[in-house]
């Protein structure tokens, strides 16, 4: 699954779910992680910068892949890559 980022929209991004629903998204941070750059996302409930009580919980884990005319992101299917990121943000929030 890839996924632009809309340039009108600060910070959200918008995507189609596994059954067709849009599912929107705020960009919470970017990290980078052996010179790889991957977004930690919030889903939120509309295409408009959230309020607190809009925002999940649940902080989802993205690959981003740049080009110079658009930002992607994609699902991180390797099991060794998602641990290794997951593991430097948890080190990063510890320090």
């Amino acid at each position: 699954m890839k996924d632009i980022v809309e340039e009108n929209a600060s910070q959200i991004i918008k995507t189609i779910g596994e059954q067709g629903e849009e599912i929107y998204m705020k960009l919470q941070e970017i990290v980078n992680v052996n010179n790889q750059d991957y977004a930690l996302l919030s889903i939120v409930k509309e295409d408009t910068l959230p309020s607190p009580d809009d925002v999940e919980d649940e902080i989802i884990i993205m690959k981003m892949n740049k080009t110079e005319d658009e930002c992607t992101f994609e699902i991180i299917d390797d099991d060794e890559e998602f641990n290794l990121v997951a593991n430097a943000i948890a080190d990063d929030d510890e320090e």
